[in-house]
């Protein structure tokens, strides 16, 4: 199974910015789509956005223009760059594999870390 850690999560005034990472195997990022979700304690978890395996991606659309995912194979590290924060963002990310692209939109993840809070302040 992979291993991924997420970091880069804290506090943030809304209207800033914050950049995630998220280190994996570079098998996990060869052969899976990487995704990021994001989850509340006591709400369903909310796709936030996917990486495919050919470099196409997606993004929900609470965060499609202001969200960015990119990935670093040299570093086996994927990001999230959220600029624009807004008070509806406050949840603990994390990131996650899917053997299908498919898979991903469902939110049926294969493997995923611990996460890192991300909390805006108003």
């Amino acid at each position: 199974q992979a291993q991924l850690v997420e970091s880069g999560g804290g506090l943030v005034q809304t209207g800033g910015s914050l950049r995630l990472s998220c280190v994996a195997s570079r098998a996990a990022l060869n052969d899976n789509s990487m995704a990021w979700f994001r989850q509340d304690p006591g709400k369903d978890r909310e796709l936030v956005g996917i990486l495919g395996k050919g470099g196409s991606k997606y993004y929900a659309d609470s965060v499609e223009g202001r969200f960015t995912i990119s990935v670093d194979n040299a570093k086996n590290t994927m990001y999230l760059q959220m600029d624009n924060v807004k008070s509806e963002d406050t949840a603990m990310y994390f990131c996650a594999t899917c053997r299908l692209w498919s898979a991903c939109r469902l939110s049926k993840f294969d493997a995923w870390g611990k996460g890192t809070q991300v909390t805006v302040s108003s």
